[in-house]
C-alpha cells in the first residue's frame, strides 16, 4: 500500500539542509598533473547514480524554490525552500515510489507525479498518477490515479473526481496564477491499440473537477499561450500534420496550415510558443539549409521570411524563456547552450553571473512575476555536472543550492572539444572528442555512437558515459555522422537510407582521422553504442574488422526488415504511421530496398562478426524488442569466442535502474581491459 507523507523540518529535511550548507566548492577545484596522475581512479557508481538534487524551480513570486532531492538509500522527495530564511520543508514523498515531474500551479500550490526508480520498466505495476499539495505540505489531493484500472465512475464523490491513469500533465508551466491546470488524456485505437489522440481537460487542483476542451480533431500535441490557455493544436493524419489555432476573436478553432510529417521542406515547422502579445514563434528551414527561429503569421499560416534568431553553423535547438510576466529570450544550442536575451535586465544579470562563474555554461531562470527578488542559475561544464545557485538581484551575489552529482570531482574529468573531419566523400563531419586528463597521444579509443539516429548526439556538457571511459584512460570520439540533426538539412538528408553505408563510413573515417592525428593507437580502437549506436557498433565489426578491435552494443537494432512489422512476443512501440511513412523515407522501403536492408542487417551478416563483442538487452524493450538482441546472440553463440551476453530482466530501452547502470559499465570496463587495453 502506498503511503503519502508531508511533514515539516524532519530528519530528511535536516539532512537536506546539511547538504545545502556543505556543498563542495564547484568549478574552482584544480589538481596539478602530478597529483592527478597519482590519484586513484574515480569510483564507478557516482557516474551512474541518480541525481541527488535536481530540477529546482522558483515559485511564481520568486520567494520559494521547489526541488527534487534524493535521500541516501531512500526515495526522491519534493522539498520547498523558503528563500527569506532558507527554511526547508519536505512537502511530499511516498514509501513505495519516487517524486518525478513537478511544477508550481500558483504561488501556494504544486503538482507532481511519480516514478518508481527502484523497479525496472517492465516490472512497474503503477502509473505515474498526479497529485497536488500546498507549499507547506497541506491540502494534499490525488488528481490522477496510479492504478492501471478503468476510470472510477462509481463510489464516493472524491473517487469520481480522480481521473484515470491514462491522463497526464501537459508538462507546460501554464499561467501559474490560479488553482487550475490543463492535462491530456491519451486515447488508443480500439482496433489496433495504437495511439490515436490526446484529449485536453481543464483540471481544478483543489477539487479534482475537470472540464473537457473542444478539440479540432485527433490532436497529438497541445500548446498553451503565454497566459496559460490552449492556443495551438497539432494533428496527424497518415503522413500529414495539421496545425489548428484557437482564435481569441471567435473562440473557434481554425486550420492554419498543413505539411508533410516526415522529411524536410520549407513549409514545415515546429511551434515553440507564444509571446505575451500573442505572436507565435516557430523553428523552420524556411531560409534554406539551417533551421532558424521565425514568427508565423496567424492570419495566413505563412512563416515570415526574416528570422528572429539565425545561426550560421547550427540548426536552432532550444526553447523560449519566460519570466517577469513576459517573453524574456531564447535558449539556443550551438556547440554549447546560451541564452539570447530580449530583456535588458536579464542580459545584465547574465553578464554578472558569467563573471562570478567563469568558464561554465550558466543558464538563468526568472520567476513568473516581475518583482521576484531571485534568479535561478544552472551552471555546468564539460568536467562538471550541473550545480544550482540563487542569484540575488539586489546584491548581485550567488548562493549555492545543490548539485546533481556532488561526488564527481571536476579535477579528475577529461576535456571535451568539438572537432571536424572530412569523410571519404568530402562531407565535413562534426565530432565530440573527450580526452583523459593530461593525455592526448597514442591512446586506446572508444568510438561512441549516438542513438536515434536522426537526432543530434552531443553538446558541451558533462557526459557520464564519455567521462567514465576517459577516467579509465580512453579517448572517446562521438561522431555527428550524416543523418544527425543540428548541423543543417543537407547534413541530415545525406543520411537518409544510409544505415550501414555512408553513415557507417563516416564513423570509420572518424576513427581513421583520430589515428592520423596521433590521438588513437590504431591497434586499440573499440566501437560502442546503444539503439542505432548499437547497430552501428555491430556494422563496424562487419565492415571494418581491421579498424575496430572489439564492439559493445546494447539495445541494438540487428534486423532492419523486422522493424517494419509487429511479429515479436513483445510489440514494438514504434508508431504505425512512422513505420508506414517515416521509415521508408529515412531507412529504406521494405519492398523496394529489401536487398539493401538484408545486406545492412547485422543478423543477416552475423558470420562476419568475429571480433570480441559485448551484447546487452533489456527483456522489456519496446523500442527494439528483445528478439533483436537474442536472435543475434543465438547466431553468434559457439562461433565467436569473444562473445558476451547480458540480459537485464525488466529493463526497457536502456537501463533505468541505477544498479544495472553500475553493473553494465563495470562489465564494460572489464571487457575493454581484456580486449582494448595495454599491448
Amino acid at each position: 500500500m502506498s503511503t503519502f507523507f508531508s511533514r515539516p523540518l524532519c530528519a530528511a529535511a535536516l539532512a537536506l539542509c546539511a547538504s545545502l550548507m556543505h556543498i563542495q566548492p564547484v568549478f574552482s577545484a584544480t589538481a596539478t598533473p602530478a597529483a592527478a596522475a597519482n590519484s586513484p581512479l574515480p569510483a564507478i557508481a557516482p557516474f551512474f547514480e541518480n541525481e541527488q538534487f535536481s530540477e529546482p524551480k522558483l515559485s511564481p513570486s520568486g520567494t520559494h524554490v521547489a526541488a527534487r532531492v534524493a535521500v541516501k538509500n531512500g526515495r526522491d522527495r519534493l522539498a520547498v525552500i523558503r528563500l527569506s530564511d532558507k527554511n526547508i520543508r519536505v512537502v511530499a514523498y511516498f514509501d513505495d515510489t519516487d517524486i518525478a515531474y513537478f511544477e508550481w500551479v500558483d504561488d501556494e500550490r504544486l503538482i507532481f507525479n511519480t516514478n518508481d526508480r527502484k523497479v525496472a520498466y517492465g516490472d512497474k505495476r503503477q502509473a505515474a498518477g498526479l497529485f497536488a499539495v500546498d507549499r507547506d505540505g497541506g491540502n494534499f489531493r490525488m488528481l490522477i490515479a496510479r492504478s492501471f484500472e478503468a476510470a472510477m465512475t462509481t463510489g464516493t464523490t472524491i473517487k469520481s473526481n480522480i481521473l484515470p491513469y491514462n491522463t497526464s500533465p501537459l508538462y507546460q508551466k501554464g499561467a501559474q496564477n490560479s488553482k487550475k491546470i490543463y492535462v491530456a488524456q491519451t486515447i488508443w485505437s480500439e482496433a489496433s491499440g495504437d495511439f490515436e489522440r490526446l484529449n485536453l481537460l481543464r483540471l481544478d487542483t483543489s477539487t479534482g473537477l475537470s472540464t473537457p476542451i473542444t478539440s479540432p480533431g485527433k490532436v497529438n500535441q497541445w500548446l498553451l499561450d503565454a497566459r496559460g490557455e490552449p492556443r495551438l493544436a497539432l494533428t496527424t493524419e497518415k503522413d500529414q500534420t495539421g496545425v489548428f489555432y484557437l482564435d481569441p476573436a471567435s473562440a473557434q478553432w481554425r486550420k492554419l496550415t498543413q505539411f508533410a510529417s516526415y522529411g524536410i521542406s520549407p513549409g514545415n515547422f515546429e511551434p515553440l510558443g507564444f509571446s505575451a502579445e500573442g505572436k507565435l514563434y516557430v523553428s523552420s528551414n524556411a531560409r534554406g539549409d539551417k533551421r532558424n527561429v521565425h514568427l508565423l503569421d496567424l492570419n495566413s499560416g505563412k512563416i515570415l521570411p526574416e528570422p528572429v534568431v539565425e545561426m550560421a553553423d547550427y540548426d536552432f535547438d532550444g526553447e523560449l524563456v519566460y519570466g517577469k510576466d513576459q517573453l524574456l529570450g531564447l535558449e539556443v544550442l550551438s556547440d554549447a547552450r546560451a541564452t539570447h536575451w530580449f530583456n535588458a535586465d536579464m542580459k545584465a544579470a547574465q553578464k554578472k553571473v558569467d563573471e562570478l562563474l567563469p568558464g561554465t555554461v550558466n543558464l538563468l531562470t526568472a520567476a513568473a512575476r516581475a518583482d521576484a527578488p531571485w534568479l535561478l542559475v544552472k551552471a555546468y561544464a564539460d568536467t562538471q555536472p550541473a550545480a544550482y545557485f540563487l542569484y540575488s538581484v539586489a546584491s548581485q551575489t550567488l548562493s549555492a543550492l545543490g548539485g546533481a552529482h556532488p561526488q564527481i570531482d571536476a579535477a579528475q574529468m577529461g576535456m571535451l572539444d568539438l572537432k571536424r573531419y572530412k569523410a571519404r566523400d568530402g562531407l565535413s563531419i562534426p565530432a565530440w572528442l573527450t580526452l583523459p586528463k593530461n593525455q592526448d597521444k597514442h591512446l586506446p579509443m572508444v568510438v561512441l555512437v549516438h542513438g536515434g539516429p536522426f537526432v543530434r548526439g552531443g553538446e558541451w556538457a558533462w557526459n557520464a558515459q564519455a567521462q567514465f571511459l576517459a577516467s579509465r584512460g580512453y579517448a572517446v570520439l562521438e561522431p555527428e555522422f550524416r543523418g544527425s540533426t543540428g548541423f543543417g538539412s543537407k547534413h541530415a538528408q545525406a543520411g537518409w537510407k544510409q544505415w550501414g553505408l555512408a553513415m557507417q563510413n563516416d564513423i570509420a573515417d572518424g576513427a581513421r582521422w583520430a589515428i592520423a592525428q596521433g590521438i588513437a593507437d590504431p591497434k586499440r580502437i573499440c566501437i560502442a553504442g546503444a539503439s542505432y549506436g548499437g547497430y552501428a557498433a555491430l556494422m563496424g565489426l562487419i565492415n571494418d574488422p581491421d579498424l575496430f578491435r572489439c564492439g559493445i552494443a546494447w539495445a541494438a537494432v540487428t534486423d532492419l526488415a523486422a522493424r517494419y512489422s509487429n511479429h515479436y512476443s513483445v510489440l514494438s512501440d514504434l508508431p504505425d504511421d512512422y513505420k508506414e511513412y517515416g521509415m521508408p523515407l529515412l531507412v529504406g522501403d521494405p519492398v523496394k530496398d529489401a536487398d539493401q536492408l538484408r545486406a545492412t542487417s547485422p543478423l543477416q551478416q552475423a558470420a562476419r562478426i568475429q571480433r570480441p563483442l559485448l551484447l546487452a538487452h533489456g527483456s522489456d524493450d519496446l523500442r527494439v524488442p528483445l528478439d533483436q538482441g537474442k536472435s543475434l546472440y543465438q547466431a553468434l553463440k559457439g562461433k565467436n569466442p569473444g562473445l558476451e551476453w547480458i540480459q537485464y530482466d525488466g529493463e526497457g530501452h536502456g537501463w533505468g535502474l541505477e544498479k544495472n547502470r553500475v553493473d553494465f559499465w563495470t562489465r564494460v570496463e572489464q571487457f575493454l581491459a581484456r580486449h582494448n587495453g595495454p599491448q
